[in-house]
């Protein structure tokens, strides 16, 4: 048996853990903020986006949880031999429902609102909009380089982005009441910003419940992976590969490698350890099995 681990996930988990943070504190206590400004102004589009910052918010809390406790949890011992590192994917799952709750809500009460659209304070909208965005823009380059890295402050970062875009839809919608007086924009663009939102949480749910199945990262190509353990010197057959993602940044992979009878084990394991770390592989557990070992087979799965 070989196992080879990576701490880049490690070192890379404070300097999120800061990101998130500030972020965090951020968007939470501006949304406050535009909660308040939202009952008082009237505005949809800026409740909506209160909604949304509500999910960022909660969102980034989650993904600052999750990164918290992995951390502290990186070995769980005889229970939690992985740790607590699927908190991280666990937590991106819930913002996309998050998310999706929001859009939806956002996009029923416009509907509601255009057939009986409300007078709007497009002064105060104004002013709240841009402080929005100057909020969202500095979250944004705090979690920008972290979210390339991360499954879980991508989530976040993706909430981020679509808050951001949604404030200058804000900004817009309140320039368009002010100088036209057509308040029915405002539940157009709450509208537009609940649609925004929706694929983005799709494609984070579908991602993270790709991970939690166990499925083989798309980015990883099975088929290359056994011919090459095929080609090493002494294998002749490769069987029960598996190769899944446990966390954001940490492919883990196990694998049977059947040798002839007088094949030395130990460059085998080597050499199969470099190819699986040459393709990404963070994790590998291998077992090296000579051909006359039959007992293996008789495993159902």
């Amino acid at each position: 048996m070989s196992g080879d681990h990576d701490p880049g996930p490690i070192r890379a988990g404070e300097r999120h853990r800061r990101a998130l943070a500030t972020s965090f504190g951020l968007v939470a206590g501006f949304m406050i903020v535009e909660i308040v400004a939202g009952f008082w102004t009237g505005s949809l589009a800026l409740l909506s986006d209160a909604g949304h910052m509500a999910t960022d918010a909660i969102g980034l809390g989650l993904a600052l949880a999750a990164i918290v406790v992995a951390s502290r949890n990186q070995t769980g011992g005889h229970h939690r031999t992985f740790g607590m590192y699927r908190l991280e994917v666990l937590a991106a799952l819930v913002n996309s429902a998050l998310l999706f709750g929001v859009a939806i809500f956002v996009i029923r009460e416009a509907v509601i609102r255009l057939s009986a659209p409300h007078a709007i304070l497009s002064g105060p909208l104004l002013v709240v909009a841009v402080v929005g965005l100057i909020v969202n823009i500095i979250a944004f380059l705090l979690l920008r380089k972290g979210a390339v890295e991360s499954l879980n402050v991508e989530g976040a970062f993706l909430e981020v982005i679509a808050d951001l875009i949604g404030s200058v839809g804000v900004i817009v919608a309140a320039l368009l009441i002010r100088f036209t007086g057509w308040d029915w924009v405002d539940p157009v663009f709450g509208a537009a910003i609940g649609l925004f939102i929706l694929p983005r949480a799709w494609r984070l749910g579908g991602r993270s419940l790709h991970i939690l199945i166990q499925a083989a990262p798309r980015h990883f190509d099975m088929g290359n992976a056994e011919r090459r353990l095929c080609d090493i010197p002494g294998v002749v057959d490769v069987h029960d590969l598996h190769v899944w993602t446990l966390t954001s940044e940490m492919d883990v992979g196990s694998v049977h490698l059947m040798t002839t009878i007088d094949t030395d084990p130990h460059p085998v394991l080597d050499t199969a350890r470099d190819i699986l770390a040459e393709m990404g592989i963070a994790h590998a557990t291998l077992q090296v099995e000579p051909e006359d070992h039959t007992t293996c087979a008789e495993i159902e799965w």
